[in-house]
């Protein structure tokens, strides 16, 4: 089809509804599902909290495991490779790779301000874009600041972008920017232009925090600099029992151990060797140190994107907008376990120490580079398994809230499995436009106001990481080699009790179901690198 064939149904939408709502996507990176308070955790995000007390919180909702391919798939209402982000933006594209991975976003894909714009709303977008070129104001938001790339500096305003080109943004002095705090300002500025031009609005609001470089104002580090200090160990098991007693986790579930991951790369003589994380209580003094100050600068940043998300809140509510405007967030994909000094640094592994001693207190700071390694990511994606990249629990499931007073109810939770396909199903019912006839998802709207929603079998592909969800039923795999592994979401949904050699017929029934998803959405062919051909073949 082409883009104008796709776009015929927005473009032949009816006349949108009266009162037809704002829409506020807030959308954070690298987030685990046990971060925020409202989800177990021990962070302080009072205004999060604030939205899921007044809405409804999802514990089953899927990304797709890494950061390029969701934003894909969150636009478009499309599994990434459909979009042709299989795998991640950078460099030119890629003409010659399968049309699944040529590291693009194909021009025929409609995207959801481009819906928007056709039923009449304002768009606009403040944060991350990292989908390459044609850029966001080429895809259909009038308004744009942020970072076009995927990650830099959180101190650097020149790492940051006003678009169209011309378009005049805040000037911060020396010293004064802070890019969370940069990207709520212009994202205020656009929704007061929006009122003044009296149209509804969709605002994105895709916030880098708490993606490495972890970088935080040196107050907020020292605040959480305590709490980190009793380790990883202590902290997971303290929020697997608060998300029992919140009710999001099935209390009868076991809990995960301090596992052994795969890493995350492949040698086509050994597989997908191993790592172990450490108990905390085995590492040396400077060490455990090191490792605490890590965990508060990343606690820092969801505590500071919490802050801003309070700033955006509140000027919604002096707009007295807040009744008739339809606010979600959720992650780009799950944990991070990635480490120094852009990840995958395997000679000194996830427990690598830049700063000692006096330097610590420099980490977090201008000049500084970390991440917090895999041990810490294994107690973000408290109660799950594995990490981003992967199709485990870890790495597809993102703490979930939806806001609407009087349309959603309060204090809900649902356990309905949805997926980032079905975002531009939602908008567009709301909004009153028609979505692009080949979109893959459902409304949202349903399992929102806390009814039952018919769902489809969901899948994922990454890197080789594969899954298919089919009612109470998942089957994953970690790489191409990987074998299928069988589980009982109801009954162990923290993925331990794997049941493929009990159940040979539904694994052979399902890694069906996935073969045929895959060809037909260009998951297959395989990502053409050399090591995933060879154990292709």
């Amino acid at each position: 089809m082409t883009r104008r064939e796709l776009l015929a149904g927005a473009l032949g939408a009816a006349a949108p509804p009266a009162g037809r709502p704002n829409i506020i996507l807030i959308l954070a990176d690298d987030l685990g599902y046990s971060d925020l308070g409202c989800f177990g955790g021990e962070i302080a995000t009072p205004n999060l909290d604030r939205l899921a007390r007044g809405g409804i919180r999802f514990t089953q909702f899927y990304n797709t495991a890494r950061c390029c391919p969701s934003r894909a798939s969150l636009l478009t209402g499309l599994y990434p490779h459909q979009t042709g982000v299989g795998n991640m933006i950078g460099g030119p594209p890629r003409p010659d790779a399968p049309a699944g991975y040529r590291g693009q976003m194909s021009r025929d894909c409609v995207t959801v301000p481009q819906v928007l714009r056709e039923a009449g709303y304002s768009t606009l977008m403040a944060g991350k874009w990292h989908l390459g070129q044609p850029g966001p104001t080429e895809r259909g938001f009038e308004e744009f600041y942020g970072m076009v790339h995927g990650f830099d500096s959180f101190w650097d305003a020149s790492k940051y972008t006003r678009l169209p080109a011309g378009r005049k943004g805040r000037v911060y002095p020396e010293g004064g920017f802070y890019s969370t705090n940069a990207i709520t300002d212009h994202a205020i500025d656009f929704l007061g232009d929006a009122r003044r031009r009296k149209q509804p609005h969709f605002l994105y609001l895709a916030y880098n925090a708490p993606h490495f470089p972890l970088h935080a104002p040196r107050d907020l580090i020292d605040r959480y600099a305590p709490v980190y200090e009793k380790g990883w160990d202590a902290i997971r098991e303290a929020r697997f029992a608060r998300l029992g007693e919140l009710g999001l986790i099935d209390r009868r579930w076991r809990f995960t151990p301090r596992s052994r991951i795969p890493a995350n790369r492949y040698n086509p003589e050994t597989g997908w060797a191993d790592k172990d994380n450490p108990p905390w209580s085995g590492l040396p003094d400077d060490r455990r140190k090191d490792l605490a100050r890590r965990m508060a600068t990343f606690a820092a940043m969801v505590d500071s994107m919490d802050q801003n998300i309070g700033r955006v809140l509140a000027d919604v509510e002096k707009a007295g907008e807040m009744d008739n405007t339809l606010i979600l967030f959720f992650s780009d994909n799950g944990a991070c376990a990635e480490w120094d000094p852009m990840g995958f640094d395997t000679r000194s592994g996830p427990l690598n120490i830049l700063h000692r001693g006096a330097d610590l207190d420099k980490m977090g700071q201008p000049g500084t580079y970390h991440s917090y390694g895999s041990a810490w990511a294994n107690a973000c994606a408290t109660p799950w398994r594995l990490y981003k990249h992967y199709n485990h629990e870890g790495g597809i499931t993102t703490p979930f809230i939806g806001h609407w007073p009087g349309r959603i109810p309060k204090g809900a939770i649902s356990h309905q499995p949805s997926h980032l396909i079905d975002v531009l199903p939602t908008f567009a019912e709301v909004a009153g436009a028609n979505k692009p006839a080949v979109a893959e998802g459902v409304s949202l709207t349903s399992a929102l106001a806390g009814r039952r929603m018919n769902r489809a079998p969901l899948y994922w592909e990454h890197e080789g990481n594969r899954a298919v969800r089919d009612g109470k039923w998942k089957l994953v795999a970690v790489g191409p080699a990987g074998p299928w592994e069988l589980y009982d979401m109801e009954k162990d949904r923290t993925e331990m009790s794997n049941l493929a050699a009990a159940q040979p017929g539904r694994v052979r029934k399902m890694a069906s179901q996935w073969e045929t998803w895959a060809r037909r959405t260009n998951a297959i062919p395989w990502i053409w690198t050399p090591q995933y051909q060879a154990v292709r073949r």
